[in-house]
């Protein structure tokens, strides 16, 4: 958020003392998911346990269900947003749902995944935040989320996101309100997205040089 000095004023603008200044944040890579990525979405959520699995859809669905699932995504309606490692593995994804083709009278519903291992990162905020902000550039006003009550984790993101969390026995429903697009987020989202595909690339090429080395390295083992 940009600080701007009232008009008319001479005062300098205030900032807070060095010790309670925040941290910048580490940028994380998030980058949108298209059809070419359907197979490592289908793979990223076998890969979550039952319980893991129970929290993202509500029950603990089968491989069968989660293959009917990512066969029946629409990537030219939806958003879909992921995180991948160095071994270009989705170690975390993003669903956003829209009610309907014409975003701007549209509401959006989020869904999220991260494996374990890379839990603890933030990784579940930086998607809610990133789809926020998508949804908000394509003139959604409403975004909800529909959360078990025990996954107390999701809820708090939501809340802390200014959403008004509405609890109806196991399950409870996140209703957030999104400010208009401006020109500042939008070309956030258009920098990230960049940034984003720039470090999936470096990822890709890294791995197909780890790949070539091996290979080199096996050879080089049997001629020897």
């Amino acid at each position: 958020m940009e600080l701007q000095q009232p008009p008319n004023s001479g005062a300098p603008l205030q900032m807070d003392p060095p010790e309670r200044q925040k941290k910048p944040d580490v940028v994380v890579p998030i980058r949108s998911l298209g059809q070419n990525h359907r197979g490592r979405i289908c793979a990223h959520l076998k890969a979550l346990n039952t319980h893991d699995r129970y929290y993202r859809f509500g029950f603990p669905a089968t491989d069968a269900q989660i293959e009917r699932y990512t066969g029946d995504l629409n990537f030219e309606r939806d958003e879909i947003f992921g995180i991948y490692n160095r071994r270009l593995e989705l170690i975390a994804t993003a669903h956003l749902a829209y009610s309907s083709e014409d975003r701007k009278n549209a509401a959006s519903e989020f869904g999220v995944s991260v494996l374990a291992p890379a839990r603890g990162r933030g990784f579940g905020k930086r998607l809610f935040e990133r789809a926020m902000m998508h949804a908000r550039n394509e003139g959604v006003q409403t975004m909800f989320l529909h959360v078990l009550s025990e996954n107390t984790i999701m809820l708090r993101i939501a809340r802390k996101a200014g959403a008004k969390v509405v609890r109806d026995g196991s399950e409870s429903e996140a209703h957030l309100h999104l400010p208009p697009a401006t020109v500042n987020s939008q070309i956030t989202e258009m920098v990230e997205e960049h940034l984003a595909l720039a470090n999936y690339q470096i990822k890709v090429q890294a791995h197909q040089f780890r790949s070539w080395l091996d290979r080199f390295d096996g050879g080089w083992r049997k001629s020897g």
